[in-house]
């Protein structure tokens, strides 16, 4: 194993050569956090729309998904949460936001709960991956569907929210979560899980690059 569990548990991929808490660890994080937030922002922007759904499939969750294992919980969650806020702020961040469709009112729209999601599962990603199961296929695989779980269910709770309250289409869809889950959920099944399972050997293939390194 290229390093050693310590009392705050196993080392992450960001914490690969020094864990320091100096000037030039804070300047490390700093940069890691800045390159963590652009690689998110670049993400969202790859996309392949899924009619009818308002939300498109987007590299956005494996984004979310590699800086919270790679990052661990503090880092991934300082990343994540600063995604949000320049978000919030009003730049073009988001998957389906632009000049005209930005901020805190594109936050409140359709992708709102899948957003909270993914400060979520970036938290839990970063902890699992503290527990060492970023380190083999199995455990990553499973840190990654829980993730990708934890990503659904807010996201799915405030689209049926948003689809109950006046964008329910009666002439296609029998009930209210029959078209939550045909806008929000199942079109994705596929594309998920090729994004999920590239991932779940990434994180593994990695350790072992840099266990290769330093043995």
């Amino acid at each position: 194993m290229a390093q050693a569990v310590t009392r705050t548990g196993w080392p992450v991929l960001a914490e690969v050569g020094g864990r320091d808490q100096r000037a030039a660890g804070l300047a490390r994080q700093a940069l890691l956090v800045t390159l963590g937030i652009a690689a998110l922002a670049l993400s969202a922007k790859v996309q392949v729309p899924v009619w009818p759904s308002p939300v498109p499939v987007t590299m956005g969750t494996f984004a979310v998904l590699a800086v919270g294992s790679a990052y661990g919980p503090r880092l991934g969650l300082a990343t994540i949460l600063g995604y949000m806020l320049i978000g919030a702020l009003g730049f073009d961040v988001f998957a389906s936001s632009s000049a005209d469709k930005n901020g805190l009112a594109y936050m409140m729209g359709a992708s709102g709960g899948y957003l909270l999601g993914y400060v979520l599962a970036t938290a839990l990603l970063g902890a699992l991956a503290r527990r060492g199961w970023d380190r083999s296929v199995g455990g990553m695989a499973l840190a990654l569907l829980l993730g990708n779980a934890v990503i659904y269910l807010p996201g799915l709770a405030w689209l049926h929210h948003v689809v109950a309250n006046g964008a329910f289409d009666a002439s296609k869809y029998g009930t209210v979560w029959q078209q939550t889950l045909a806008w929000g959920l199942t079109p994705y099944l596929i594309g998920d899980a090729i994004k999920l399972a590239l991932a779940a050997l990434l994180a593994p293939a990695l350790w072992k690059l840099v266990g290769s390194a330093r043995g």
